[in-house]
């Protein structure tokens, strides 16, 4: 059974400048690959992008015209970081172009019209993107051939996809159908035993391992274990559940160091390390109501870290909240490396000192180094 440490917060929050004075409707986000900036999406064709650095700033911001009044539901970054793909409702398929802010309709849409859209990625190579839909549809996509559906998809909205960084495999999570791998030539293989759970998302936050993992409804997580040579013959091993949590799972976002963030409702995040399937409050729900009661009973939309326990936080209504480290922490951590520097310095001078004091030959040697000797033998004249 997974175990969660602590259940208070281990971070401060702060209200920055929001996005909006009225509430955006804020669905999802993405961060670029080379962590600088965020893609922001939600109702009604909104789309920005904002500093993730600096995420309270304004004047950073680049409202993005995306021409078109439907529902956004899901951003993926191009690997390379210079395109992003928008995934929304009514067949609506986009891209996002860094060199101009241009966000256009991409190739091929004509086949997926009608079709709401939840979610789309792009696998490590960045040959391919893959888009879910609400009625269970999948479709590889690349900007050559359009969209080409996948066999064997089934009828259940499609709610997470997620590609592991070292393999061309990705998986898959559905509200009523289970999870599916999609392998390297982009074949569905529904994976046995997961069908009876309600899977909310799913991360492969970890490249090393040949694992990603799958959140489910009722506090429950399952390892999905990725075969490399054989997608088909990939498992999941029988979900557990974090029985001390309150709430329950909404949506996930990436954590620093190999992590995934579960974001839960009421507001508060949980901190997931796939190693060993442990998981840390990060921000607990009581604190942040103590907080703000009324950011708190809004819901998460996505979040992202700079460093460990470092980052930002934009909820549906577009406020932006910061969190970090208690200012206590902070300040012992500077007294530890302060403390490391005197050590570093005065232990190689203490072993030094030994030597000097059992060594005549380099007591001499520092005597005639400094004039010592000379002196000596003066006297002795005089």
């Amino acid at each position: 059974m997974p175990t969660v440490f602590s259940a208070s917060s281990v971070v401060e929050m702060e209200l920055e400048e929001s996005l909006s004075e009225s509430d955006l409707g804020i669905l999802a986000g993405d961060k670029s690959p080379n962590g600088e900036s965020i893609l922001i999406i939600g109702k009604d064709g909104y789309a920005n992008q904002i500093s993730a650095l600096d995420a309270g700033d304004r004047s950073k911001d680049v409202e993005l015209i995306t021409g078109r009044n439907v529902d956004l539901n899901d951003v993926s970054w191009h690997p390379r970081g210079q395109a992003a793909l928008i995934a929304g409702d009514l067949g609506i398929a986009l891209r996002y172009e860094t060199s101009d802010h241009g966000v256009t309709l991409v190739n091929g849409t004509g086949s997926i019209i009608g079709r709401n859209l939840t979610t789309v990625e792009w696998r490590q190579a960045g040959d391919y993107a893959y888009f879910g839909a609400e009625d269970g549809g999948v479709w590889k996509f690349a900007e050559g051939i359009g969209f080409v559906a996948l066999d064997d998809s089934r009828n259940s909205s499609i709610t997470g996809i997620s590609c592991h960084r070292n393999i061309d495999i990705c998986v898959m999570s559905t509200l009523q159908d289970g999870l599916a791998i999609i392998s390297p030539t982009h074949n569905l293989t529904w994976l046995s035993g997961t069908s009876s759970h309600t899977w909310i998302d799913v991360d492969c936050a970890d490249p090393i391992l040949n694992e990603c993992v799958g959140f489910a409804s009722g506090l429950r997580t399952g390892i999905i274990n990725i075969n490399s040579l054989d997608s088909a013959k990939s498992s999941v091993n029988t979900p557990v559940q974090y029985t001390t949590l309150e709430g329950d799972f909404t949506k996930i976002s990436r954590g620093h160091g190999s992590t995934s963030i579960i974001i839960l409702a009421p507001f508060s995040t949980v901190r997931q390390y796939p190693v060993n399937d442990d998981a840390y409050v990060q921000i607990s729900s009581q604190d942040a109501s103590e907080w703000d009661p009324v950011i708190s009973g809004r819901s998460i939309s996505f979040m992202w870290e700079n460093s460990f326990n470092s980052g930002y936080i934009i909820t549906s209504f577009g406020n932006v909240i910061s969190f970090q480290p208690p200012s206590e922490e902070v300040e012992e951590s500077l007294v530890v490396v302060i403390i490391g520097y005197v050590v570093v310095i005065s232990v190689p001078g203490v072993i030094l000192g030994l030597i000097y004091m059992n060594s005549k030959t380099m007591q001499n040697y520092y005597a005639k180094l400094r004039g010592f000797d000379k002196k000596k033998k003066s006297r002795k004249k005089s």
